[in-house]
């Protein structure tokens, strides 16, 4: 036969269909992929090309040799794409076709946009806490998250006066954050579910779950007495102790001997809070100092004279005591420190030391500046920071956050190892200037001052949360 006859007797565009439904969220611009995605493509798109040759049956039996988009009206809602196909049929006889394929797009909101507009933007929800009476653990946590951009699945972030809750729409999202949690900090937690809608025909439900996380309540430069059984547990060590990290270990030095201890999980098993935290910290001068010789990472055992900074030029009352801070003080230095002479303990782990006495009446916790920031002017490097929602706050509170604040961008500016587990980004003013070495200029003669160099610091650059409503 002459390939006229064969096209008139045989159909190869048969099998395929020339009109088809599509559906197409008006919220998101998503078009769904059966059985239950949803994707995104622009209008004659590659894209959406794609998407529109999947929805064809019958066209893998055939030879695809072009497809392309015919112009249509943005509001018509039909899309035609112009498709030309080939097949071999008699003896070897390749046929080739063109045609048209229409397809009707049909409004239909996807469950994300339905619980948007249903004000249900959420089915798992992340409740942080730590009964402490500061937020510079969320501070730092904060920055932790931004720098590892685990805060782009939430949907939004709600603050409270003792935490953050975090609101993922996904369950598997927020598990994956509490995993995160658990890789930096010492967490436990407690899981809850509430039934918000069922169908008993179709046997499905729909939950909302409830992560009630609590954070260890031992901070940084915290001073703890440890109970009995934790003392047996690491070899009889001494009970008072100087916190020096927390991740998801708790860290303690003995400052008067450089020994080193680590608690982990154990922790929740016989769970203890700080004796002393920052608040009761006191400034003293440095008289003298001498090494020891022993050191321990960073450290290095001394022997300090100091006086308190209120006692100085008023009467003569020293203390001798060993440190761990040999290596930075020097004779005429501030240091910060727990003075015990003036304490009142309230703890039953000090009441059970049953006779043992604390080697010294003060403790020396670090290393102080005060003329540096009497003479801080504007910084030259700032912090990103998330888009919470809140109430709003009283004059107190939000002076208390400002200060509270400021404190721990001054512990960043004086601890290099603190910074390095964040990212500190360029902050651009008009007086700005560096000078010959890539510093930024400050106008402290301090010269032991461990500076925010401008290597370390990052451009900003803005992006957008895609998967977040905020």
């Amino acid at each position: 036969m002459c390939v006229n006859c064969i096209r008139s007797r045989v159909n190869i565009s048969e099998g395929i269909p020339k009109q088809t439904d599509i559906f197409w969220c008006k919220g998101c611009n998503r078009y769904l992929e059966p059985p239950n995605k949803w994707v995104f493509a622009e209008l004659e798109s590659r894209e959406l090309l794609s998407f529109c040759l999947k929805k064809l049956k019958g066209l893998s039996k055939v030879k695809l040799i072009d497809a392309s988009f015919i112009y249509t009206e943005p509001h018509s809602r039909r899309i035609k794409t112009k498709l030309t196909i080939q097949q071999e049929v008699y003896n070897s006889v390749v046929l080739q076709e063109v045609f048209i394929v229409e397809y009707v797009v049909h409004s239909h909101f996807c469950d994300d946009c339905h619980h948007r507009e249903a004000d249900k933007t959420w089915n798992t929800v992340v409740q942080l806490r730590q009964r402490v009476s500061h937020k510079r653990t969320f501070f730092w946590l904060e920055q932790i998250i931004l720098k590892h951009r685990t805060h782009e699945t939430t949907t939004f972030i709600e603050e409270f006066p003792d935490g953050l809750n975090f609101y993922f729409s996904h369950k598997n999202h927020g598990k994956k954050f509490l995993d995160f949690l658990g890789q930096h900090t010492m967490i436990r937690w407690k899981t809850a579910k509430q039934l918000v809608t069922s169908d008993l025909k179709s046997n499905t439900y729909d939950y909302n779950f409830t992560y009630s996380v609590e954070m260890a309540p031992i901070c940084r430069e915290d001073l703890i007495c440890l109970p009995p059984k934790l003392v047996l547990q690491l070899g009889d060590c001494p009970p008072i102790l100087l916190t020096i990290k927390v991740n998801n270990t708790l860290q303690f030095l003995d400052p008067f001997s450089l020994f080193h201890y680590e608690v982990d999980y154990n922790y929740w098993h016989n769970p203890f809070n700080s004796l002393l935290d920052r608040g009761d910290l006191v400034e003293f001068y440095v008289i003298d100092i001498d090494l020891l010789g022993p050191t321990y990472g960073k450290y290095a055992l001394a022997e300090a004279t100091v006086i308190l900074e209120s006692d100085f030029g008023v009467r003569e009352r020293y203390f001798i005591t060993r440190t761990h801070l040999g290596n930075v003080l020097n004779a005429g230095d501030t240091v910060a420190g727990y003075d015990f002479t003036s304490t009142n303990w309230n703890d039953k782990d000090v009441d059970n030391l049953k006779g043992k006495t604390i080697p010294s009446e003060v403790v020396l916790v670090r290393k102080t500046y005060p003329d540096r920031r009497r003479k801080r002017k504007d910084r030259k490097w700032q912090l990103d920071s998330l888009t919470k929602q809140r109430d709003e706050l009283s004059r107190y509170e939000e002076e208390q956050t400002r200060v509270q604040y400021e404190e721990f961008l001054r512990d960043l500016e004086e601890d290099p190892d603190m910074r390095r587990e964040i990212q500190l980004y360029k902050k651009y003013n008009d007086n700005d200037y560096v000078d010959q070495d890539g510093d930024a200029m400050m106008d402290s003669d301090d010269d032991n001052f461990p500076d925010v160099q401008v290597q370390e610091l990052l451009e900003k650059v803005n992006t957008i949360n895609l998967s977040g409503y905020q």
